[in-house]
């Protein structure tokens, strides 16, 4: 490779994003190693190297946007400052309502732009069109040739905005002091693993790492790299497998399947989104394991769960410990309401007329209102749970919002939000009640993998009529007589599948046990075992790069 030829590898291309599952990301983590062993006894180096890393990374990844990432770095950096130096809560209420603006600000315009001027221009027939400020005046400003006319998603903004905020709450409410140098607090902000597609941090979790020498025991290598080769497994041998060979297919063109067909896409996106998210998350703690620092857990075997509390307990834990800590709580939780609350209400009270502009539903929406606010008024009892209804429903919608500006994740969320609600009342109804048997426990895992498969509809159709047209495929165009056949034709698909779901229901000790021997296996074995799973994922690996289903939210 010539000069030119290397440097131009260094360089951003929106079609080469450094992703896990490429040759040129374990070589830039190799060089990256070699460096961290000539650094890494001296604290404030470490932290440094790691952070300018970790900018390039992102910068591989997203391009001039990492402009952005120290955009927001450098604002909760110096807001975190300031709220530690006063102690006028109406001051450092101020500096949290900056922090949560720009954060909040910055998310709305990259993510929500096109959603919002769209309802905006369908609700009241006007023909806005959205048009990237930023780009004008950096044109403008400092000669650059961006597209205004266009705004693009930055990688992982809502991941690194949520895990900003976060500090800033934190720092807040006096839950941690705040981050005294820099590059430690830019550090924790974009370390490179989890950085695109999570988990999100706390900083309570991480910042107390960043004092810790480094301390990597052989056991705790050989759990790294088992984390790597099982996440790498995940995403290659099952989600992109999965996703190429029937599932992107099926959901391209529903109409041209049969029900029976769209029905096995759904269960088997169910399982490719899991490999897909969990197979990162496993990479990211594995690499992060061998630099020495420790990312949370963020699932817990989902489809294991046998009711949709139990379920948003496992998946996606730190998005769903996030949205409870920072918002249902905030909005008055399982005891109150909240003026967000209500405002919140009123707004999607609004949209609903704006959108189906008839008395009826005029009629509805204000009997249903009034309704609420009589009970309210004259049976106490039932004010709170109104609220906590409420409370929950917000936070599972806006939760579905973060994932996506788009209606059907809005649908996705409220779906999530009214399954939890149903559980609730059934499980203080006693209807949840049984006995723990093998084949209550069975049913119950299997009705929750259904209702969340049904769900996912929503979640990865592309606009509300291909969600409306895949169930009514299901509904109505079964033919159960094609089963045999299209079992047939799709063989290997349904037995990657099969042995997908049949793995993540091994008993969680057995898992342990297999990480435990890897562990401990002699490093010869390891090796092999290492070979034999990249021979295994490569053997399948699609010609076509596939990003993972994440890095778009």
């Amino acid at each position: 490779m010539n000069v030119a030829s290397w440097w131009e590898s260094l360089l951003y291309r929106s079609d080469q994003p450094l992703l896990f599952t490429q040759t040129f990301f374990w070589l830039f983590f190799a060089v990256v190693l070699i460096g961290y062993s000539l650094v890494y006894p001296r604290q404030r180096w470490r932290n440094a190297y790691l952070f300018v890393v970790s900018l390039f990374f992102y910068y591989k990844t997203s391009g001039l946007f990492v402009g952005l990432l120290l955009f927001s770095t450098l604002t909760d950096y110096w807001i975190g400052l300031a709220m530690a130096k006063t102690s006028a809560t109406t001051v450092r209420k101020s500096w949290l309502a900056l922090s949560i603006f720009l954060n909040v600000g910055v998310l709305v315009y990259f993510k929500y732009a096109y959603f919002f001027t769209d309802t905006f221009n369908a609700l009241l027939g006007t023909e806005f069109s959205v048009y990237n400020h930023l780009a004008h005046w950096s044109n403008g400003f400092f000669g650059t040739s961006f597209r205004a006319e266009k705004i693009l998603l930055p990688v992982g903004i809502s991941f690194f905005t949520f895990q900003t905020m976060s500090y800033a709450i934190d720092v807040y409410r006096r839950q941690i002091e705040p981050v005294r140098n820099l590059t430690d607090f830019g550090f924790y902000v974009s370390f490179f693993p989890q950085l695109v597609a999570g988990p999100i941090v706390r900083a309570s979790e991480f910042v107390p790492q960043l004092s810790r020498p480094y301390h990597l025991t052989r056991a705790a290598f050989g759990i790294a790299i088992f984390w790597i080769l099982n996440g790498l497994i995940k995403k290659i041998f099952l989600a992109d497998y999965l996703a190429v060979n029937f599932i992107d297919r099926v959901f391209a063109q529903p109409g041209s399947f049969s029900g029976f067909e769209n029905l096995m896409a759904l269960f088997g996106y169910s399982l490719q989104v899991y490999a897909d998210f969990s197979g990162y998350t496993d990479i990211a703690i594995g690499v992060a394991a061998l630099l020495g620092f420790t990312l949370p857990v963020n699932f817990n075997s989902p489809y294991k769960a046998r009711n949709v509390g139990e379920f948003w307990k496992r998946w996606h834990i730190s998005l769903s410990t996030w949205l409870k800590d920072y918002l249902y709580i905030p909005m008055g939780g399982n005891r109150h309401g909240s003026l967000f609350s209500w405002v919140m209400v009123g707004l999607i009270a609004l949209f609903i007329l704006l959108f189906d502009r008839s008395w009826t539903t005029a009629g509805i929406i204000a009997s249903t209102l009034g309704g609420l606010w009589l009970l309210m008024r004259f049976l106490p009892g039932v004010r709170s749970h109104v609220h906590t209804n409420i409370n929950l429903m917000l936070t599972m919608t806006i939760g579905g919002l973060w994932h996506g500006a788009s209606w059907n994740m809005v649908i996705w969320g409220a779906l999530n939000g009214m399954g939890l609600v149903v559980y609730k009342y059934a499980k203080r109804w006693g209807l949840l009640a049984g006995k723990e048997t093998w084949l209550y426990r069975s049913a119950a895992i299997l009705l929750t993998l259904t209702f969340i498969t049904f769900t996912r509809t929503w979640f990865r159709g592309e606009s509300l009529e291909m969600a409306s047209l895949m169930l009514s495929r299901i509904a109505y165009a079964f033919r159960a007589d094609l089963i045999p056949e299209v079992i047939t034709g799709y063989n290997t698909v349904f037995a990657i599948m099969v042995t997908g779901y049949v793995i993540h229901w091994l008993p969680a000790r057995w898992k342990s046990g297999l990480r435990v021997t890897f562990a401990r296996a002699p490093l010869a074995a390891q090796a092999a075992a290492a070979a034999g799973a990249v021979l295994l994922v490569y053997q399948v690996l699609t010609a076509e790069l596939q990003p993972f289903i994440y890095f778009i939210f």
